[in-house]
């Protein structure tokens, strides 16, 4: 060995050596039949190179050399959720997963306690829970706030308005994720009241007065909400918002661009008080937390009773196979794994569940091409996502990375959909869903779709039986099951 390297080696003992890898152990690692197989594993767990990290912009960065699963046959595995191999995972591997969790947590927290105005935006907030549309809403609420355009000292805060008693413990962390400062709940009926939510808005604007009034330009709801307030307040709305410029623009107040002419033309136009935003107007918030805290409303007047001339007469029972899939809130998708499909569709028409499937299952002619769900096919967004027989290709799990929770039923648990879902069924998947059409009968009193044959064709669109049943039996097997 020459001299300079015995003093390379030999120089700067503070600093960390590079770590080099072992293929040996990489490979006892790989051989869970190996005798030093757990003495290695654990050696490998407790390195210093960390599984993840969080990026400048914001985005979790993965080491692919760190060891991630083992599987039962000896290979190794990613595990997309972070959980590395969750409860059977060893006690170095489960606080590496909780490193990696807390790293989704590391944005940077905004309080404002004296804002100098506010922002409203009124989210559908459907079945509870906030839309993309919605992120996209408060990501250009906050792109209002933040202007440079406001002088300094002026910050503008956003006030989220929810209709009902106070949200959620889980909807009121995403809406502080989500970038609302403020949350102000009014205490409006359930159900299709218009007339009330003009009169509580109303309320909202004698109180706060605020700079920008923002809704979702959707059909019902937020779209129908933002135009009876604008013919209220006398202002000209911006309907079909999908850019904003704030910093200028037509005016020194700034411009907006809405979609005109079906969806074909796009139209400049001063930006005004009151905007009906599209999907994808704006980024979500993904770089800072909002504290989300509760106000109430001090109005000089109290609020007069609006007229009613408007009943709610509840809502219209729809059919699971009618509603397009990426609206549907519940979804039983099939896979190749699947061999009883009449006993499937009998299944979703007893669950109350929309039907898709995975490519391969569309290939084979089972299920046709626009239930096909996927990177290929249709991106969903359902709060329950049941996929049958389905190993978890990487365009489906991609198709499925908006769903809620995420329930697999699969005969092997080592693949990437055992390993994406939140709940996990090994067994035969025709067998588990007979056992749980049976408890879904048993609970509503042998009913459950009887009359179709098993096949779960035979249903009318319009009929208020059958979408009645659809609507009562899931609740019902959670409880018996």
């Amino acid at each position: 060995m020459s001299a300079s390297d015995e003093a390379m080696r030999g120089s700067a003992p503070g600093q960390t050596a590079r770590r080099r890898r072992d293929p040996r152990q990489e490979w006892i690692a790989r051989n869970r039949l190996h005798p030093q197989h757990q003495a290695v594993l654990a050696t490998l767990e407790g390195a210093t190179t960390p599984p993840a990290w969080m990026g400048p912009q914001g985005r979790l960065r993965r080491n692919p050399h760190a060891v991630g699963f083992i599987g039962p046959n000896g290979l190794k595995r990613i595990d997309r959720s972070g959980a590395q191999a969750g409860a059977t995972a060893s006690p170095a591997v489960r606080a590496q997963a909780t490193h990696v969790e807390s790293a989704h947590d590391r944005r940077r927290a905004v309080t404002l306690e004296a804002p100098a105005g506010w922002i409203a935006v009124v989210p559908d907030t459907a079945t509870g829970r906030l839309t993309e549309h919605d992120r996209d809403l408060f990501g250009l609420a906050r792109r209002l706030a933040d202007s440079g355009s406001q002088p300094e000292g002026a910050e503008l805060a956003v006030v989220a308005i929810l209709f009902g008693d106070s949200p959620p413990p889980a909807l009121e962390q995403a809406l502080g994720e989500a970038g609302a400062d403020r949350v102000v709940c009014l205490a409006v009926a359930e159900g299709y009241a218009p007339e009330a939510r003009l009169a509580a808005c109303t309320r909202v604007e004698e109180a706060l007065a605020p700079r920008y009034w923002l809704f979702p330009d959707t059909a019902l709801d937020g779209g129908d909400l933002g135009r009876r307030l604008a013919v209220r307040l006398g202002e000209r709305p911006a309907c079909g918002v999908w850019r904003v410029e704030a910093d200028g623009g037509l005016d020194a107040g700034g411009s907006c661009v809405c979609r005109t002419g079906s969806g074909r033309e796009d139209q400049p136009r001063p930006l005004p008080r009151i905007l009906m935003a599209l999907a994808e107007c704006a980024e979500p918030v993904v770089e800072t937390r909002h504290e989300a805290r509760a106000m109430v409303l001090e109005p000089p007047c109290a609020p007069q009773a609006p007229l009613a001339r408007v009943e709610d007469l509840g809502a219209v029972a729809v059919d699971p196979a009618e509603i397009a899939l990426h609206e549907a809130p519940f979804i039983l998708s099939g896979g190749n794994g699947v061999g009883d499909w009449p006993g499937f569709h009998r299944a979703a028409l007893a669950l109350g569940a929309s039907e898709g499937a995975s490519r391969v299952a569309v290939d084979d002619g089972h299920m046709p091409r626009h239930r096909q769900v996927g990177a290929t096919g249709t991106f969903v967004s359902a709060r329950v996502y049941l996929a049958v027989g389905i190993s978890g290709a990487i365009q489906h799990l991609q198709g499925i990375q908006r769903c809620d929770k995420v329930i697999a039923v699969n005969r092997d648990a080592g693949c990437d959909m055992v390993k994406r879902a939140d709940l996990s069924v090994i067994g035969d998947g025709d067998e588990i869903l007979a056992e749980l059409v049976r408890l879904v009968e048993a609970g509503a009193g042998g009913k459950g779709g009887e009359s179709d044959g098993g096949a779960g064709r035979g249903r009318v669109p319009g009929d208020a039986s059958e979408a009645g049943k659809a609507q009562t039996s899931p609740q019902e097997a959670l409880n018996v099951a």
